[in-house]
C-alpha cells in the first residue's frame, strides 16, 4: 500500500516541468518579438552615430533638423541655419534627414 502511495506522489511531481513549458514558450516569444529587434535597432543607431561626420544632415529626437558642424566626444554641434548652433548629445541624434520621408 505504501509503495502505491509513493508511486502516485512521484507521478504527480513529474508533471512539474510540463506546467512550466507554456511560461518558457512565452519567454521565448517575447525574446524574438520584442527584445531581439530592439537590440538590433539600438546597434544600428549606435553604428550610425559613430559614423557621423561633419556636414551630415541629421534629425534629433525632438525633431530638430540640422547639419553637423562639429563632433566632440559626447556632444555634437548642430548648425540649424541663420547662425543658430545647438550643442546636442550624440544619443539625441536619431536618423539621417534624407531618410525622414522614407519612413512611415
Amino acid at each position: 500500500m505504501n509503495f502505491l502511495l509513493i508511486l502516485l506522489q512521484a507521478a504527480e511531481s513529474e508533471g512539474g516541468w510540463m506546467s512550466m513549458l507554456p511560461l518558457f514558450l512565452i519567454l521565448v516569444v517575447f525574446y524574438f518579438f520584442f527584445i531581439r529587434p530592439q537590440t538590433k535597432k539600438n546597434k544600428e543607431q549606435r553604428k550610425f552615430r559613430e559614423a557621423l561626420k561633419k556636414g551630415d544632415k541629421v534629425v534629433t529626437i525632438g525633431g530638430v533638423n540640422g547639419k553637423v558642424a562639429e563632433i566632440k566626444e559626447k556632444t555634437i554641434v548642430l548648425d540649424c541655419g541663420n547662425n543658430i548652433k545647438l550643442n546636442i548629445e550624440k544619443n539625441a541624434i536619431v536618423m539621417d534627414s534624407s531618410s525622414v520621408g522614407q519612413q512611415k
